[in-house]
């Protein structure tokens, strides 16, 4: 993933910002618990393709 695509990335739900998961090729929102994936490169930014994240994931 890019760095300066990271940059201007953010979260559709509450605009934060988000973190690249290289392992998983997700793209994780900690302030609405989701990971959205990252297909072919490109991400995918839609609330109903996301997975929400487990307590565990977000280290509570």
């Amino acid at each position: 993933m890019d760095s300066k695509l990271l940059e201007l990335l953010v979260c559709p739900v509450t605009k934060g910002p988000l973190t690249y998961d290289k392992q998983r090729e997700e793209l994780v929102s900690h302030s609405a618990r989701l990971a959205y994936p990252v297909r072919d490169g490109i991400p995918v930014l839609l609330e109903n393709e996301a997975r929400t994240l487990s307590d565990e994931e977000l280290g509570l």
